[in-house]
């Protein structure tokens, strides 16, 4: 990961704590895919996508959370799901966009 995705996470992560959601994962890894940040805002869990650029040269950073990267996550989440046993929790897909120093928080993204 570069640097710009290093601090872009890392703005998401102070952004959602700044907004009440606890952090329960960052990183999460599994065969099928990544999850940047698990959080849980009152009783939803949340998987968030951090998107972040320093221009929007290639488009904004949202534009490059496709219907394959989508997928991706959707099946890392369900995976953490039946892992902690949360499969009927409520959940929601969220994507955090940082642009330079602008954060972006689009819930319910996908």
């Amino acid at each position: 990961m570069n640097k710009h995705g290093v601090n872009g996470e890392q703005k998401a992560k102070e952004y959602l704590i700044a907004n009440k959601y606890k952090i329960l994962c960052c990183n999460y890894k599994t065969h099928l895919g990544e999850i940047d940040i698990i959080a849980k805002q009152k009783d939803v869990i949340v998987f968030v996508e951090v998107k972040a650029r320093m221009n929007t040269n290639f488009g904004l950073p949202r534009e490059s959370v496709t219907t394959y990267k989508q997928n991706k996550i959707k099946q890392a989440a369900t995976q953490f799901l039946q892992k902690n046993n949360l499969l009927n929790s409520k959940v929601r897909f969220d994507i955090v966009e940082v642009l330079v120093d602008q954060v972006t928080h689009i819930a319910n993204a996908f």
